[in-house]
C-alpha cells in the first residue's frame, strides 16, 4: 500500500481521527496503519479534486473510488479504504462536523470470480485409473467406483451420496445401468438424468458385486462405508483426497473438481454449452458459461506453446 504518512501531516480532522482510534479505540499498529494509508487516499483525492473533506457528496466518493480502481487498486483493497472513509465520516457525523456520510451506500466494483479449478486431462485418467490405498478390496472398488462416476457424469457431491442401490418410491437417485443413465434430484428438486460412461458403468458393476459384503442389512445407499451405512459427503472428499495423493497429482482434489473437470473436457471435445448446461442441471446458461473462459484458457495455452508467432522473443545481450 506504500509508505504510511505520518497521522500529523493529513488535513484537519483527520489526525484527531487517526488519534481516537488509537487511544479510545485502541486499534493495532497493523490497523493504524491501513487507516493511515486509506485515510491518506482519502485526502489526496479531495485535494485534487479540489474540494475540503466537509464538502464531498457521493458522486465525489465514486469518482474517487473510479479513479483508484483505474490506477491498479483491486476491488477487496478498495473495499478496505471505503470502509475507512465511511467509518471517518461516521465519527465526524456524531462530532457534528458533517450533515451526512458520503461514502454511504457506495460500493466497490465487484472482484472478478476466480475460475473453477479441473483437472487436465491426463490428470483427471490418471486418477481414474489409480489403485486405491486401502487394504480392503470391497471399499477399494467402491472408492474406484466414485471416481469415474463423478469424472463420467459430473455429479455434485451430495447428489452421488444421495443415490440409492436400487429405483423405488423413497429411492432420492439411482443408476440404471441398462440405459447407462444416473438419476439424480439437484438443485431446487430439479430431476435430471446424466449419461454413464463405458468405464464408469464397469468400475459400478465391481462395486455392486462387493457391496453386500459391507452394507448394513437392509441400508439403500449405493455407496456406503466401512460401517455399512450411506456415505457421507464429507467422507467422499477425504478419500478423493488421498486418492489424488496417491496418484501423485500435483494438487489437492475435491468432488467438484471432477465436476469441473466434466464439464470443462466435455465442452473442449464438443462445444456444446447448451448440452453440458442440460448434464450440469445448471437453470442458467450464464453458470455453465464460466467453462468457456475455462476452455479458451486450454486453447490459449495451446496457441502459446505451438503458434511460431506467439512465442516470446529470446532475450538478446
Amino acid at each position: 500500500m506504500g509508505d504510511a504518512v505520518q497521522p500529523a501531516a493529513l488535513p484537519d480532522p483527520l489526525p484527531r481521527y487517526l488519534s481516537h482510534l488509537r487511544v479510545d479505540r485502541r486499534l493495532a499498529e497493523r490497523s493504524l496503519t491501513l487507516y493511515t494509508d486509506a485515510l491518506t487516499r482519502l485526502a489526496a483525492a479531495a485535494a485534487a479534486q479540489n474540494l475540503p473533506l466537509d464538502r464531498l457528496l457521493t458522486h465525489h466518493v465514486r469518482r474517487m473510488v473510479a479513479q483508484l480502481h483505474s490506477q491498479g487498486l483491486a476491488p477487496r483493497s478498495l473495499a478496505l479504504q471505503l470502509s475507512a472513509w465511511r467509518g471517518f465520516y461516521r465519527w465526524w457525523g456524531r462530532e457534528g462536523g458533517v450533515p451526512l456520510n458520503p461514502a454511504d451506500g457506495v460500493r466497490p466494483p465487484k472482484a472478478p470470480k476466480p475460475l473453477p479449478k479441473a483437472l487436465a486431462v491426463d490428470q483427471a485418467v490418471a486418477l481414474a485409473e489409480a489403485q486405491p490405498d486401502t487394504a480392503d478390496p470391497a471399499l477399494g472398488a467402491r472408492d474406484h467406483a466414485i471416481v469415474e462416476l463423478l469424472y463420467s457424469s459430473g455429479l455434485r457431491v451430495a447428489e452421488l451420496v444421495s443415490l440409492d442401490a436400487s429405483p423405488g418410491p423413497a429411492a432420492v437417485g439411482w443408476i440404471d445401468e441398462p440405459d447407462a443413465t444416473v438419476h439424480v434430484l439437484g438443485k431446487g428438486s430439479k430431476r435430471r438424468a446424466v449419461p454413464v460412461g463405458r468405464k464408469a458403468l464397469e468400475a459400478l458393476a465391481a462395486w455392486r458385486a462387493e457391496r453386500d459384503l459391507v452394507a448394513s442389512p437392509g441400508e439403500p445407499a449405493l455407496f456406503v462405508s466401512n460401517r455399512g451405512t450411506r456415505l457421507s459427503t464429507s467422507q467422499v472428499r477425504t478419500r478423493l483426497k488421498a486418492l489424488a495423493l496417491g496418484a501423485g497429482l500435483p494438487t489437492s482434489v475435491h468432488p467438484h473438481m471432477l465436476r469441473h473437470s466434466f464439464a470443462s473436457h466435455l465442452l473442449q471435445s464438443s462445444g456444446d454449452l447448451r448440452a453440458v448446461q442440460e448434464l450440469l442441471g445448471h437453470a442458467s446458461i450464464s453458470t455453465t458459461q464460466i467453462y468457456t473462459k475455462l476452455d479458451f484458457q486450454h486453447l490459449a495455452k495451446a496457441y502459446d506453446a505451438a503458434h511460431p508467432r506467439a512465442r516470446k522473443k529470446p532475450e538478446t545481450g
